[in-house]
């Protein structure tokens, strides 16, 4: 397998949607289908071990919907969803999806989709970030960086890591928060997260991460569910791919 393939993943409980994606997918040779799944417990466990960089995702599926499966995966692709139903698009976008298909699917329009897909994966692995690479000293096992670099106005800003109060995916960005300011980093959330110490920057949900120094109190929902609630005030839910790491954490 070549390391310049963007490799995917077709999620849908339609065996003809299957196909006609596969077929559409023929036009990029560039792109390596590693496989199918049919419903999200499938794609949860799927995504998780082959780590594809691109998944187009149905939303209305049996037993889990899209969403229900990017809540559970730890693995974070790139996401095109392909769906009947146009209600779910601004939740979509919520999830940072690169787009929204509508089906019937209209080739050209896929074919924009998977575009804007490989021009994302291309800027975002390209020189920026071998430039940063390159600047910074390999982290030691144990390790963390105890400052970052953060961007305001025009200048940048040595921010404390321990100063965090939490941090949420928006888009291709970060925002991060403190208990007097907020900053927008180009980093993605999963970036930044290696370079936290994971005793005290835990996530919580997908787009979340938060510093157990501020946090409050966790309350428990009668579902099973949780909501982590930061002295700040502020509330996130926590997800069920990272509900263990609350517990860890539980005496």
């Amino acid at each position: 397998m070549s390391n310049n393939k963007t490799t995917c993943l077709i999620i849908d409980d339609e065996k003809l949607a299957r196909e006609l994606l596969t077929e559409y997918l023929e036009a990029f040779p560039e792109i390596e289908l590693l496989g199918e799944a049919s419903n999200g417990t499938e794609a949860v466990a799927q995504i998780d071990k082959l780590k594809p960089d691109l998944i187009f995702l149905d939303v209305q599926m049996p037993g889990m919907t899209g969403f229900d499966v990017l809540d559970d995966i730890n693995h974070e692709p790139y996401v095109i969803f392909v769906t009947a139903y146009d209600q779910y698009a601004i939740q979509a976008f919520e999830k940072n999806a690169i787009d929204y298909l509508l089906k019937p699917l209209d080739q050209e329009r896929f074919k924009l989709a998977v575009d804007r897909a490989l021009k994302r994966k291309k800027t975002e692995n390209g020189a920026i970030d071998n430039l940063l690479g390159g600047l910074r000293p390999p982290v030691a096992r144990g390790a963390f960086d105890t400052h970052i670099f953060v961007q305001k106005s025009e200048k940048l800003f040595s921010l404390p890591v321990d100063e965090i109060l939490h941090l949420e995916a928006s888009g291709d960005y970060t925002i991060i928060t403190t208990k007097t300011d907020q900053f927008v980093s180009s980093s993605g959330i999963g970036k930044l997260e290696e370079i936290m110490n994971p005793d005290i920057f835990i996530r919580v949900h997908r787009s979340t991460i938060v510093n157990i120094n501020y946090m409050k109190e966790i309350e428990r929902h009668f579902n099973g569910g949780m909501v982590v609630k930061m002295q700040s005030g502020k509330s996130f839910p926590v997800s069920r791919t990272y509900a263990k790491q609350i517990r860890r954490k539980v005496v």
